[in-house]
């Protein structure tokens, strides 16, 4: 007899109301069960069929039984990395169960979930669990217009990803963009998201046509005075966004809200030619839009509530997790990857190899390694945001030579888009192999290394420290208001391992005195790329403090 014999459907209304019915129907289901049992029509033991009856006398073999383990334990190890000993524990029962018979097991189960509990991954991962409830909460409030109707400036990657967790959640949006070539792209990507969600059999190919009738795609901006909000995903380039913003204001009307999707211009400088400057904010998706589920709001010292009301309204509705930051040259999520970037960089450039530093990095509990992931984000982005943060923090964001990312980007070696970065990239093969030409760059640019601060260990750190500082210095400035948002756009934004529950949780349970005393030993060799902030030196110097209580 199996836990669940039998399933009742719900029975809609009828004579007499659903719920009671239903009820009813399923006591003369149960009743007619208990009949078949007693009459022994209904068998209490289960037949083992041949599959069952052949495994059960392999698992006989010890030797077998031996290999079994072996096999799993190597691919749990695989994927895990040993950061997560959940999974390690589960084989340790599920041997002791086969190995010493079920009572055995169910005590070490019980047992080995006591002592999982009290880890600090299970810390991280519940930490990680409650601030993603609170971040799926609008805490600014109703808007005193709700947005029905979205416009999108932009029909490239970001803009037509925009539009298609928009269109996904019944909101009417205009996808507009500047030539046909470009517009019929992103339509094309928006189709295409739906109809891989009708091949996998989540909607209906009725629902992906229904969906796909909430957008219009068009050249101008007609519609655009019944916009309740726009949210432009423009070139990252400060007069292109001025140019759009003075267009769009003038066809707008004077409730809609401007949104820009940029990734580290300062929100003020884009807002500076608004006439408007209370209803402009930050929103930053994350490519891809519809698979990454963060999205970083910037809001400046004249953005209103009610516009912050909107704009996390609409976040919540295209289902993305939302941190709201200050404003600020790549105000909290660009920021804290920049630095790591730039020495990922000189990693590369002192020899460590594009397919190691990625080892390192996923070993470190990652999920993309650093190679992969400057080809993610583009070469040509992460040179631009580069100078652009090198510009506005000076030397501190220093580390490898962007000439580097420039001279690659000058041969078309892009990324993963332009089908060769810091790897070469082929359709349907998932082995990538590095790309020659970029070690004949980093030949060019070669650095002597230390071999005091060169170590595995001391890559891995050099990469996370840099990470971690840039995070508290987010809050101890005041681009942060709690630690909470800071480890919900690490984890779920750049991927910071989920295992150490992001940035202020790692340096809790870490310890801020060991980190400082990594970073000051780095900050020997590399110079203030390695100054711990004011905050974390606090934290260093005073263990009873703690981002988390």
């Amino acid at each position: 007899m199996g836990l669940v014999d039998q399933l009742v459907d719900p029975l809609g209304p009828g004579l007499k109301g659903p719920e009671e019915r239903t009820m009813e129907y399923l006591e003369e289901v149960a009743v007619e069960c208990a009949k078949g049992i007693a009459n022994k029509k209904i068998s209490l033991k289960k037949e083992k069929g041949l599959m069952q009856r052949l495994t059960d006398y392999v698992m006989g073999i010890p030797f077998v039984r031996k290999q079994i383990y072996n096999t799993v334990q190597t691919k749990v190890m695989k994927q895990t990395k040993g950061l997560y000993p959940a999974p390690l524990k589960i084989i340790e029962v599920v041997q002791t169960g086969i190995e010493q018979g079920s009572d055995a097991g169910y005590l070490a189960e019980s047992q080995k979930f006591g002592e999982l509990a009290m880890t600090r991954e299970s810390k991280a991962l519940i930490g990680l669990y409650h601030g993603q409830v609170a971040c799926k909460k609008n805490k600014f409030g109703t808007p005193q217009k709700e947005v029905q109707r979205l416009a999108i400036l932009g029909a490239g990657l970001m803009g037509a990803g925009i539009a298609q967790v928009s269109v996904d959640k019944g909101l009417h949006t205009i996808l507009k963009d500047t030539t046909e070539e470009g517009l019929s792209r992103g339509q094309q990507q928006i189709y295409k998201g739906l109809n891989d969600k009708t091949k996998k059999r989540s909607i209906t190919s009725f629902e992906r046509d229904s969906i796909f009738s909430n957008l219009t795609g068009q050249l101008d901006y007609s519609g655009f005075n019944k916009a309740d909000m726009v949210i432009e995903a423009v070139f990252e380039d400060i007069h292109i966004k001025h140019k759009v913003i003075q267009e769009v204001e003038a066809v707008i009307p004077p409730h809609c809200v401007f949104a820009t999707n940029t990734s580290a211009l300062p929100i003020k400088d884009i807002a500076s030619v608004s006439k408007r400057p209370d209803k402009v904010i930050g929103m930053h998706y994350f490519s891809p839009v519809d698979k990454m589920q963060l999205l970083e709001i910037i809001t400046t010292d004249k953005t209103s509530k009610d516009t912050t009301a909107s704009a996390v309204a609409v976040g919540l509705k295209q289902g993305k997790v939302i941190i709201v930051v200050g404003d600020g040259p790549g105000f909290y999520t660009t920021r804290c990857l920049a630095p790591m970037l730039a020495e990922a960089v000189r990693a590369l450039q002192e020899g460590v190899d594009p397919k190691k530093l990625d080892a390192l990095t996923t070993g470190f509990g990652f999920p993309v390694g650093a190679a992969t992931l400057a080809d993610e984000v583009g070469i040509d982005v992460a040179a631009h945001v580069a100078e652009d943060l090198g510009k506005a923090f000076g030397s501190r964001f220093g580390g490898g030579n962007v000439e580097v990312l420039k001279t690659m980007v000058a041969k078309g070696f892009k990324g993963r888009k332009s089908g060769k970065g810091c790897y070469i990239y082929q359709e349907g093969t998932k082995n990538k192999n590095v790309n020659p030409g970029v070690e004949e760059i980093l030949q060019k640019f070669k650095i002597p290394v230390n071999p005091d601060v060169a170590k595995d260990s001391d890559v891995q750190y050099r990469l996370v420290s840099r990470f971690v500082n840039e995070a508290v210095m987010c809050l101890q400035e005041g681009i942060l208001t709690n630690p909470v948002e800071g480890d919900i756009g690490a984890v779920f934004g750049l991927g910071f391992p989920p295992c150490l529950g992001g940035p202020f949780r790692f340096v809790d349970s870490y310890g801020a005195d060991k980190l400082v005393e990594k970073m000051r030993k780095y900050e020997h060799v590399y110079g203030n790329q390695f100054t711990p902030c004011q905050l974390l030196v606090d934290h260093a110097k005073d263990a009873s403090k703690k981002f988390h209580k």
